[in-house]
């Protein structure tokens, strides 16, 4: 059994160290955030929070995360559902096209500006590493610089 934090409930899960985190959140706890994009920690659809790193979840095992703190795109919202800035920023900027890759650009976008409060292009850019096949980059760089700036409002 290994016993964790999800979205900031305990959950334990009875299965064996070595299953990837990505398939305990969606099979065994029901989180559809993450997705299976490549199963060799690429492509970032699959990105959650461990312990406030961005973290591609079919890398690493149940193992992996024992007492951790796991956040997925559904555990960013705040009280009542309110959105965090980022997702508020991804809807302003109409971020998705097919929207299959967004749930870990945002866990990434998340990350970064927790270590960064005001990125650059460039600095959006290195830190960035997910792959969205339908190219929405350019929008994914404004609603970062948006969400940089209500974050820095609040």
């Amino acid at each position: 059994m290994v016993a964790f934090i999800v979205n900031g409930l305990p959950v334990s899960i009875t299965d064996e160290d070595d299953k990837p985190l990505l398939w305990a959140l969606r099979e065994d706890l029901g989180i559809l955030g993450p997705k299976y994009g490549c199963g060799i920690a690429q492509c970032g659809a699959c990105r959650v929070l461990v312990d406030g790193v961005s973290t591609p979840s079919c890398a690493i095992t149940l193992g992996d995360v024992a007492g951790a703190t796991i956040v997925t795109v559904e555990g960013l919202s705040g009280p009542g559902g309110t959105l965090s800035a980022v997702q508020q920023a991804w809807i302003d900027e109409q971020v998705p096209q097919c929207g299959y890759c967004q749930p870990g650009f945002i866990i990434a976008a998340t990350e970064l500006l927790a270590r960064n409060a005001r990125p650059s292009d460039a600095e959006i850019d290195e830190a960035i590493t997910n792959i969205c096949r339908c190219g929405t980059y350019p929008r994914i760089r404004r609603a970062i610089h948006r969400a940089a700036a209500a974050q820095a409002r609040d």
